[in-house]
């Protein structure tokens, strides 16, 4: 087993974690916490191009010139769109599945909006719910040309939106650097050009958009994302069976918060994604592993101001090391890129982290919550891997595709203060599991 370091692992050579951030507020604050990206040596073992090599300490370095490191702190929110309907039975599902709670709703022209919350620290759930079936933008233009997203043309994680001191400022800069914005008139949803959140257009790369805000995503009455709406005692009624169930079970204080979250792109973009990722926010590019068993890389990229990465979390990037048009001659496994090809590049997992510690039922606490969920009726694939027995080591599991997200929730226990970001032979067994619940037979091609 290769463990590869964990978020919140304070390492000598990464002086992001020498000192715990002191959070002042919502602003990057590197002056509090200072980070030479010049000193840090990113880890792994895949090699990089020489493109790469000479763009990403460019890119460093004009975001520490024209001022992005000190315009754009930690993360504020995930944004996700469901099918129209969905939105209360998704909400119901986070209420099972993960800590975030339901806070609030808005409705605008074209959408609901529902809030969900976890801890003041950490980023909102932002649901958005077309108000017809028959509502079309760029998601579903996206989401028609594959085959397993099809069967949900309305439904795609959309992004996360990063606090932002000021907005204005923040847009002519990357403009500059060629990074492009909507405007009014260009979206049917007003929500991307709206006063209260900045997004740039989806990215070419991974079909994420960023979003930029200076408001409180604690007092989404900020946000302007439309007109405050109440939902019905029935809907209300199947979220409080979810906070109940949890409550019952002791799930508040087991389910802590998403540390990561992972897109799946090809092959020949992964570096233009990483890039172009670290232009438009202060992460920094922490290192790729390959995964050979499963023909991939995991490429991770962190958030250096905040001490819990929960606060912030990391980004991981997940491509193919064969393209498939080449990979025949070496009939190498390639469930990512098989991944692209039937849902798109885009999200394909977020990780919620397990509390460290044995359960009372005698067994550790990720076992118990993944027990306890599947007894609910939420399907897994194959089983938790990693032993966390005597020594340190990593717990953690898929869920299927959830019905009405098509996002994987992954569960992870770090046990006995395991300081390993992952280990390759588990992201190897979570990738075949994945894999194999992801295929499409089409003709005489069954990938």
């Amino acid at each position: 087993m290769q463990s590869i370091d964990a978020p919140g692992t304070i390492r000598p050579n990464d002086r992001s974690r020498k000192t715990p951030a002191i959070h002042t507020g919502d602003l990057s604050i590197m002056d509090a916490l200072p980070f030479d990206y010049s000193d840090y040596e990113p880890k792994g073992d895949k090699k990089n191009s020489e493109f790469f090599e000479e763009y990403l300490p460019k890119i460093y370095a004009r975001r520490a010139k024209t001022g992005v490191n000190d315009l754009v702190g930690r993360m504020k929110a995930v944004v996700i769109q469901v099918e129209t309907g969905d939105g209360v039975p998704t909400m119901a599902e986070l209420h099972r599945m993960t800590p975030n709670r339901y806070h609030s709703s808005y409705i605008s022209g074209t959408h609901k909006f529902h809030v969900l919350h976890n801890r003041p620290e950490f980023p909102a759930v932002i649901l958005m719910e077309p108000l017809s079936d028959s509502y079309e933008d760029y998601i579903k233009r996206l989401n028609v040309l594959y085959p397993l997203s099809r069967q949900k043309p309305n439904t795609r994680y959309v992004g996360e939106v990063f606090h932002c001191a000021d907005t204005a400022d923040l847009q002519k800069t990357l403009e500059a650097q060629s990074i492009r914005f909507d405007y009014p008139g260009d979206t049917e949803n007003d929500v991307f050009t709206s006063k209260g959140i900045v997004f740039s257009t989806p990215s070419d790369f991974t079909g994420n958009r960023i979003g930029y805000s200076n408001h409180d995503f604690n007092d989404p009455d900020s946000l302007a994302l439309g007109e405050r709406v109440e939902l019905t005692e029935d809907e209300k009624a199947s979220l409080q069976d979810g906070i109940a169930f949890a409550e019952q079970h002791g799930l508040n204080e087991l389910m802590l918060g998403y540390d990561h979250m992972a897109t799946r792109i090809l092959a020949g973009e992964r570096e233009d994604a990483i890039l172009e990722f670290q232009t438009m926010v202060p992460y920094y590019f922490w290192g790729a592993y390959n995964i050979s068993d499963m023909n991939s890389s995991t490429n991770v990229n962190r958030c250096p101001i905040v001490s819990d990465d929960k606060q912030s979390p990391a980004k991981v990037f997940t491509a193919n090391n064969t393209p498939s048009f080449v990979n025949s001659f070496e009939n190498l496994p390639m469930p990512t890129e098989d991944f692209v090809r039937n849902y798109g590049r885009r999200m394909h997992h977020m990780a919620v982290e397990i509390l460290d510690g044995d359960h009372p039922s005698n067994q550790k606490n990720v076992d118990y919550v993944v027990g306890l969920l599947g007894q609910q009726g939420i399907p897994f694939l194959a089983h938790v891997v990693g032993e966390c027995k005597d020594s340190p080591d990593l717990k953690q599991i898929f869920s299927k595709h959830s019905k009405h997200t098509l996002l994987i929730t992954e569960y992870i226990e770090r046990c006995k203060a395991f300081d390993g970001f992952f280990t390759k032979s588990n992201v190897a067994a979570l990738t075949e599991a994945a894999g194999k619940d992801e295929r499409y037979q089409h003709g005489h091609v069954f990938d």
